[in-house]
């Protein structure tokens, strides 16, 4: 089934919790987006299953959570204040702004061109400003005087936090290389964007791990990441395979740390996009801090008896990004057992924002109690929603529209037998279990 147009899920994220627009009762604000109860949810399980997959499941990489704002001199260390800039036009007719590299990939649509073959606007095909180059970190200020020795910057990326701890991880830890060290967190950019929903925006969240291994192992340590996180999207997030693919950067595409990137793409509405990204940095980073600093960072190898500076492999994804390649690749419509058309959100359990449904048969005062015993039986281990307004096909239907894998009936028998009815999302399929066993049975199905 092909992923549905953007539209669709803009409009299913809003009405069913997952993502508003951010400040809508005045008119929004460019590029930025709150997340409802039902987002909040399913980025909290993104972020755990990734942690779980990177930190949790191993025993060669460690977490840390780094200061937002730091000294500024880290952004001078890693090349972003010298080199984390954009071209900028605008159009001479309508004053819109743009990427200029975006336009030229198409990312506003179809690309537009002059007679003289020079990309144009692409709303009203008005000539462009020459481009100029803008930094793309957010400044901000620390203490009441705004003078330059004041100034320091919103963290446009995750992992020079990282960094300029790996001694502090190293001696604290007692870690041997090779290791990693990972984070998830918020990053700002300053970026112009096209505006495809929460693909790109102001404020968004990364999930990042920096791999510290000898030199001349980094290599191999890239190509294992590169499958690694591949085999993440589809084995345990349950991303379409076919809708995924690996594309590996030109040496002019690469950044300056670079020596090596590819990318995970997913097949969006309006194309192939960068999902996550796996660079081998060398030992850039570490030299460039060493030198900025005039501290000194390397590792002691007790093997050869010497210092080095390790190299680093760093898989990045986003998990702003990543929410939203879920909901557009979850997304189905198919006919019920009635033959009539449903929205079902195809969530594997371990990300499905709400777990399980409690549903009385009717909003009857004699179900109530026992529907209200179940709901509490059940909601101390899972994420659980309970609902006894309109019909029970209804609730079913909305269930479905949100991606609830099992709901639970309780209707007049189980006022005789004291058993309930679990019905499965995808099949539809219902089972009878009693009271007693609903954990276990829950348990087994959803496995998380």
């Amino acid at each position: 089934m092909p992923a549905p147009d953007l539209e669709t899920i803009v409009s299913l994220a809003k009405r069913r919790g997952f993502v508003f627009p951010s400040a809508e009762i005045y008119g929004g604000f460019a590029n930025t987006y709150d997340y409802g109860p039902l987002g909040v949810e399913l980025k909290r399980n993104i972020r755990e299953a990734w942690w779980k997959s990177m930190v949790r499941d191993r025993d060669d990489v460690v977490g840390i959570d780094a200061a937002l704002i730091t000294n500024p001199n880290v952004w001078v260390a890693s090349g972003h204040v010298a080199n984390f800039t954009d071209p900028l036009v605008d159009c001479r007719k309508c004053q819109m702004r743009f990427r200029l590299d975006h336009l030229e990939e198409g990312a506003y649509g179809e690309v537009r061109r002059n007679a003289a073959g020079q990309v144009v606007c692409p709303n009203d095909g008005g000539e462009l400003t020459e481009p100029r180059m803008f930094n793309m970190m957010f400044k901000t200020q620390v203490g009441p005087v705004a003078d330059e020795t004041a100034v320091a910057y919103l963290p446009p990326e995750t992992a020079q936090g990282m960094f300029v701890n790996f001694e502090n991880v190293v001696t604290s830890m007692r870690r041997k290389l090779p290791f990693g060290i990972a984070q998830a967190r918020t990053s700002f950019r300053n970026e112009i964007t096209p505006g495809k929903f929460i693909f790109r925006t102001l404020e968004f969240e990364q999930m990042e791990m920096e791999f510290f291994c000898k030199p001349g192992t980094d290599l191999e340590w890239y190509r294992y990441w590169v499958d690694e996180r591949l085999r993440w999207y589809t084995e345990v997030v349950g991303i379409d395979p076919s809708r995924l693919r690996l594309r590996e950067h030109a040496k002019e595409e690469l950044s300056h740390y670079s020596a090596g990137t590819t990318d995970i793409e997913y097949l969006f509405p309006w194309g192939w996009g960068e999902l996550e990204g796996v660079a081998d940095r060398t030992d850039y980073d570490l030299k460039a801090h060493s030198a900025q600093s005039g501290h000194p960072i390397s590792y002691f190898d007790e093997e050869s008896g010497e210092h080095l500076v390790p190299y680093v492999v760093e898989p990045a994804a986003g998990l702003s990004r990543t929410l939203a390649v879920v909901l557009l690749d979850v997304y189905t419509e198919e006919p019920d057992e009635k033959g009539d058309s449903r929205v079902v959100l195809k969530f594997r359990p371990n990300i499905a924002p709400i777990k399980v449904a409690v549903l009385p048969l009717s909003k009857n005062e004699k179900l109530r109690p026992l529907a209200r015993r179940v709901y509490d039986l059940v909601r101390p281990k899972w994420m659980t929603q309970y609902d006894e307004t309109q019909s029970i096909g209804r609730r079913y239907r909305r269930q479905d529209e949100i991606g609830t894998p099992f709901c639970v009936t309780v209707d007049f028998d189980s006022l005789e037998d004291d058993a309930v009815t679990i019905r499965e999302r995808d099949s539809q399929e219902q089972l009878r279990v009693p009271i007693g066993g609903l954990v276990a049975a829950l348990n087994e199905r959803l496995d998380c």
